[in-house]
């Protein structure tokens, strides 16, 4: 069976403005030899968020890892998914509205100054860690 699902923003059909928009920031990272800014998309099931950021990884010729938010139940389970992403590489997660807060806090970090804190020891001998992170692009 043949995958229907378009490779590049000229086959996306539909959303116009975004495909737009979408165009003009991944010229800038290409231009820039930089990861692409982070992106946010909204709106119900069906108007091919997922199918965009699939599209923008290959446009950018980067790897994208997929997850859902309610997956992620951990602070652990972002940490080891931030861990090994390789630079410039795309992590989308579906329904991020639905990610609890602590795993929110450790993602403002990460897509901010790509640094992941870690507590490591407990009680008094308790002291954190910083991770440095590849840049990345999160869309959710």
């Amino acid at each position: 069976m043949r995958n229907i699902r378009p490779k590049s923003l000229d086959e996306f059909i539909g959303q116009e403005k975004v495909v737009e928009s979408l165009k003009i920031a991944i010229l800038s990272s290409k231009s820039r030899n930089d990861h692409l800014d982070h992106i946010l998309f909204y709106g119900p099931p069906g108007l091919g968020k997922t199918t965009l950021a699939h599209i923008i990884a290959n446009e950018l010729k980067v790897s994208i890892k997929f997850v859902t938010g309610p997956s992620i139940e951990k602070v652990g389970d972002i940490a080891g998914i931030l861990i090994n992403l390789s630079p410039k590489d795309i992590l989308f997660i579906d329904e991020i509205h639905r990610l609890a807060k602590p795993i929110e806090e450790v993602l403002y970090s990460a897509m901010e100054d790509f640094k992941l804190p870690v507590v490591a020891g407990s009680k008094k001998s308790a002291h954190t860690i910083t991770i440095n992170l590849q840049p990345f692009t999160l869309i959710g």
